[in-house]
């Protein structure tokens, strides 16, 4: 089922001032008089290393999890189809007409604890991004928390800062006498991170239990104007991994060089024939499949604040590769080159013509491609541009008999969604947010919410929090304090004042 496309309302109710903020005083004044201890909450959440490599910190964390909810009131368990378990839970309100199902992941990115400043499980408070050399701060002896300090730690801002969120929201409620308007779902998945295979399995299995309203993901960063963000989307994405083949061992490049192919080379120019300096891609007709976009989501876009500039100065670049602004370039089709390995540099080089070379590619996917369609295309392609392909290392015959050789080996990937930003709940969740929220037709990144879609028939609404410079799948991960308070204000909002 597809929803269709956005009316100019959504875009006229994210204006300034087309409603008073939100009465969550209340909110503010538990999270003020409590910080400390969601601090706490998320920092003993991040020491349990639950990533694909250590299923023992998965299953502790499921455990826990479920735990914190049933603390709670909440009717929850563990789920298991073959993966890390999906923890459930089920509070009912009485009197609601509605079912809320608020999605996240506990699970977190690989390490590699050497290009981290501190070990990535054991959280440090700083007074800010690493780029502005912070300090540390030991702020269980603070007497008050800055908004712009950060906890640095895998997975505190992807994924369970959005958990936190959600718990502390929840308390903050409880301990105003507010009562949640809507019957609540909680799913929190423990194998996001690794491409959620299981998921699809598990919500077929279990369509009743999974049954509501609408599903709120808390996952990605919000807007880089740190405005509150809501999203109606994301990009699809599949990976590949390209090894061009050169001789069978190095050779000296002044003997050879000038007749032997240099696979580091030939590499650079595989690259170069994908995508061009302002990344658009190359391919002939790769993007055919693209839905445009529709002009109330095109003045969506048009509705957020310039944040180009201020970018520029943070990230030290001195332009950008497309003209067309950062959100609007996140709504095409993308190849990313995150990888790139030949030979040696540096004190290590060599005078020598590599072996091999390779390259790490992602494709980020918009509605309506498909990772079957993205993969017949590009193999055509290279086909077309005299490359040979195969799936395993050439033997004598083949190297002997091709001059451009390049093993391809696809990881699994999915499709896009981007969905109505006019139907009612997308409309009430936009007033719910109050004033000056930031509305996405689409999230650069990949969350695999085409799943809730496809299988259940419901509608799909990102609530992000974290922020924009998290480090996000990368080393030193961190989330900014002030990004959890106002994602804990934006889950109190969807929990008393979601109403369609």
């Amino acid at each position: 089922m597809r929803w269709g496309y956005a009316l100019p309302i959504i875009v006229a109710l994210a204006t300034p001032g087309a409603w008073a903020a939100a009465p969550v005083s209340a909110v503010d004044a538990y999270v003020q008089a409590h910080q400390k201890e969601i601090v706490g909450q998320l920092d003993s959440m991040v020491r349990i290393e639950s990533v694909a490599a250590n299923p023992d910190g998965l299953t502790r964390q499921a455990a826990k999890l479920e735990g914190e909810l049933r603390r709670r009131g909440f009717a929850a368990r563990q789920i298991v189809e073959g993966g890390p378990p999906l923890v459930f839970g089920e509070l009912k309100a009485r009197g609601a007409r509605r079912t809320v199902i608020f999605y996240a992941h506990y699970d977190g990115q690989p390490v590699t604890p050497s290009q981290w400043a501190s070990p990535p499980f054991d959280p440090v408070m700083r007074s800010g991004p690493l780029s502005a050399r912070p300090s540390d701060i030991d702020w269980r002896a603070t007497k008050a928390l800055d908004p712009e300090w950060r906890l640095f730690g895998r997975a505190t801002s992807d994924d369970k800062a959005g958990i936190v969120a959600f718990l502390a929201a929840f308390d903050a409620l409880k301990a105003s006498g507010q009562r949640p308007k809507v019957n609540i779902k909680v799913v929190w998945e423990g194998e996001e991170e690794a491409g959620s295979p299981h998921l699809r399995a598990l919500l077929n299995a279990n369509k009743a239990l999974f049954a509501g309203d609408v599903w709120m993901i808390g996952d990605g960063p919000a807007h880089q104007s740190r405005r509150r963000t809501l999203y109606f989307g994301a990009r699809g994405m599949m990976g590949l991994e390209a090894t061009v083949y050169g001789p069978l061992s190095p050779l000296h490049d002044g003997h050879y060089g000038n007749w032997v192919r240099n696979p580091a080379a030939m590499a650079a120019e595989l690259i170069a024939s994908l995508r061009a300096p302002d990344g658009n891609i190359m391919i002939p007709g790769y993007s055919d499949d693209v839905r445009p976009l529709a002009a109330p989501e095109r003045a969506a876009i048009a509705a957020l604040p310039p944040i180009e500039d201020g970018l520029k100065r943070q990230f030290g670049i001195g332009g950008s590769e497309g003209s067309e602004g950062l959100t609007m370039s996140t709504m095409r089709p993308s190849i990313n080159i995150r990888g790139l390995s030949a030979g040696k540099v540096g004190d290590s080089a060599t005078n020598s013509i590599p072996a091999d070379a390779q390259i790490s590619i992602d494709f980020r996917l918009v509605p309506d491609e498909t990772p079957e369609h993205i993969r017949a295309k590009v193999e055509r392609y290279l086909t077309e541009q005299g490359w040979t392909i195969v799936s395993a290392a050439p033997d004598m015959a083949a190297r002997l008999a091709h001059p451009r050789i390049v093993r391809l080996d696809w990881e699994g990937g999915y499709p896009a969604l981007r969905a109505d930003m006019a139907i009612p709940v997308a409309r009430a969740a936009a007033k719910a947010m109050g004033k000056d929220v930031a509305l996405l037709p689409m999230m650069g990144g990949s969350v695999p919410i085409y799943l809730f879609e496809d299988v259940l028939h419901t509608p799909v609404i990102g609530l992000p929090l974290a922020n924009h410079d998290n480090s996000q799948h990368a080393a030193n991960e961190n989330l900014r304090l002030g990004n959890l308070w106002d994602g804990i204000a934006s889950y109190a909002a969807m929990m008393t004042r979601l109403d369609w």
